[in-house]
């Protein structure tokens, strides 16, 4: 088998910025997008989204176990899942919906989210194979390139409707023109990386539920991405309402995800030299401190909201870097193949978004908040605070305590 050159790391980073355009700023823009152009309520949309994500916990791991049935069939795949995201993707943003806009929204985002997915699995699981040929920490130095790029590509996808808006009078018709186009570059950019899967056959999902070590990472990785799903869900409307800063979204956002870009590759030098345990530890510390002081913000106050960006940013950059470079590690010891591995970690991180929106778009609702309103009740707007910084630090302690007591140095079990 050929071996492919182990410096097509920018490929990596491309594919990592196009799945990350399909995440994230998904959630972000979606809602918002379908509240705007079609008027469907804010609970309507969070229903669907949890819906969804019901959906990935049957779907996840059978898309997981999918993957390794077709890994030597990867670059093809591969390329349909990408075609399948990229007309989904556009028939969300520029068509107008032949069918009611709740069932449009729900059937665009099921192809989406679940191409995602399987792209996802193999890519990541494709990184354990990669890691192997790289000198040194492979897992680390791979991840640097992978979520840095990420990163940017969240940045782009965050603030390209902002930008493009602009320009043209359909933004998110340009902005979804703009992923098919990535979609293509992606694809040739890693059409040599698919083919080289050589790991022993997958042992199935039992190895890694049954190994204490990675059921403790899956576990952390739910509670440390649930306060970005909570602070995705809501960033637009805190801004808008609570800070009174309509117009700053975009530039906000950006700073968010920029600072989250640079980080990334700091903490992925400061783990390779200090370990990453005690490094995502004081990342998620700085999390806290970021959140908390988005508690004592009124309106205008959009220049100290930037300092939060900045920190929950770089502290974002860490989360995104080294609890995946920790689990394909941890993957690499007990699961070799890792494509059934990752449909499970796919499961939780998505998870949390989902629950997000069920969760906390209902109750924002019934606080009284309405995204179409000028003025809101100090207590709509205290709920709005609450929910956007203070369940984050919550659930980041939460996910201390746990990271803290977990040994990840244990051997196979």
């Amino acid at each position: 088998m050929t071996q492919a050159a182990p410096h097509n790391l920018a490929g990596y980073a491309l594919f990592a910025a196009l799945l990350a355009s399909a995440g994230l700023p998904i959630y972000i823009h979606a809602p918002k997008f379908f509240v705007d152009e079609y008027g469907v309520s804010l609970a309507a949309l969070g229903s669907v989204l949890f819906g969804l994500r019901l959906l990935d916990v049957v779907q996840d791991p059978l898309l997981g176990r999918l993957s390794e049935r077709l890994r030597d069939h990867r670059r093809f795949s591969v390329a349909i899942a990408c075609g399948v995201m990229a007309m989904s993707m556009y028939a969300l943003f520029a068509l107008s919906p032949p069918v009611p806009p709740l069932l449009w929204f729900a059937i665009t985002l099921t192809g989406v989210f679940s191409s995602f997915s399987f792209l996802t699995i193999c890519f990541y699981a494709q990184g354990v194979a990669k890691a192997a040929t790289l000198p040194g920490a492979g897992h680390l130095s791979l991840a640097r390139w992978r979520e840095t790029g990420g990163l940017l590509g969240v940045c782009a996808a965050s603030v390209a409707p902002v930008g493009l808006g602009a320009v043209m009078g359909a933004p998110f018709a340009g902005f979804a023109i703009g992923f098919g186009v990535l979609a293509l570059a992606s694809v040739m950019m890693m059409r040599n990386e698919w083919q080289q899967v050589d790991a022993p056959a997958a042992p199935g999902f039992s190895v890694v539920l049954r190994d204490p070590t990675a059921r403790m990472l899956l576990l952390i990785a739910l509670l440390n991405a649930a306060p970005v799903a909570v602070s995705s869900t809501l960033f637009l409307f805190y801004v808008e309402s609570a800070l009174q800063a309509p117009g700053w979204e975009g530039p906000l956002l950006l700073l968010f995800f920029l600072a989250a870009a640079a980080a990334a590759p700091l903490w992925g030098y400061l783990a390779e030299r200090l370990g990453a345990k005690p490094v995502l530890l004081a990342a998620m510390v700085l999390a806290i401190l970021a959140f908390g002081g988005a508690l004592f913000l009124s309106a205008g106050d959009v220049a100290l909201f930037a300092l939060v960006c900045i920190g929950s940013g770089a502290a974002l950059g860490a989360d995104l870097t080294l609890l995946p470079a920790m689990f394909a590690a941890r993957m690499a010891a007990i699961s070799p193949s890792a494509a059934e591995g990752f449909g499970l970690w796919s499961l939780v991180s998505k998870f949390t978004l989902a629950f997000a929106a069920v969760t906390l778009l209902p109750i924002l609702q019934m606080s009284g908040f309405s995204s179409d309103a000028t003025v809101h009740s100090q207590s709509a707007i205290r709920t709005l605070m609450w929910l956007y910084a203070g369940l984050p630090c919550i659930l980041k302690l939460l996910a201390i305590g746990l990271l803290a007591g977990t040994e990840l140095e244990k051997g196979k079990r």
